[in-house]
């Protein structure tokens, strides 16, 4: 079963920086794609940041600018780094990662890392 690990959440002040980490059980370039979600309780999860396993990049509106999707091969890690942080970052992110079956996608997540920014 894979597994994916996301760390580096915690509590930061608007304007501050993080860099999420997802460590995965698996070789990367196995999956079709990967990237980073958002979800406040009670509410959908949202795309922050998705990078195929050619390297492309594609990132939420809201983020824009502030955020970037990076892969580490050699670790088989993806992070986010986060900058320029706003109150309404505060969400649980999640990694997600897409492997193409012979008929299907299937996905995997991690356990989610929470971030709260304070004003």
């Amino acid at each position: 079963q894979v597994q994916l690990v996301e760390s580096g959440g915690g509590l930061v002040q608007a304007g501050g920086s993080l860099r999420l980490s997802c460590a995965v059980s698996e070789n990367i370039f196995s999956f079709k794609r990967m990237g980073w979600y958002r979800q406040a309780p009670g509410k959908q999860r949202d795309l922050v940041a998705v990078i195929t396993s050619g390297g492309s990049t594609n990132y939420a509106d809201s983020v824009k600018g502030r955020v970037a999707i990076s892969r580490d091969n050699a670790k088989n890690t993806v992070y986010l780094q986060m900058n320029s942080l706003k109150s309404e970052d505060t969400f649980v992110y999640y990694c997600n990662a897409v492997r193409q079956g012979p008929n299907r996608e299937y996905n995997f997540w991690g356990q989610g890392t929470q971030v709260t920014v304070s004003s």
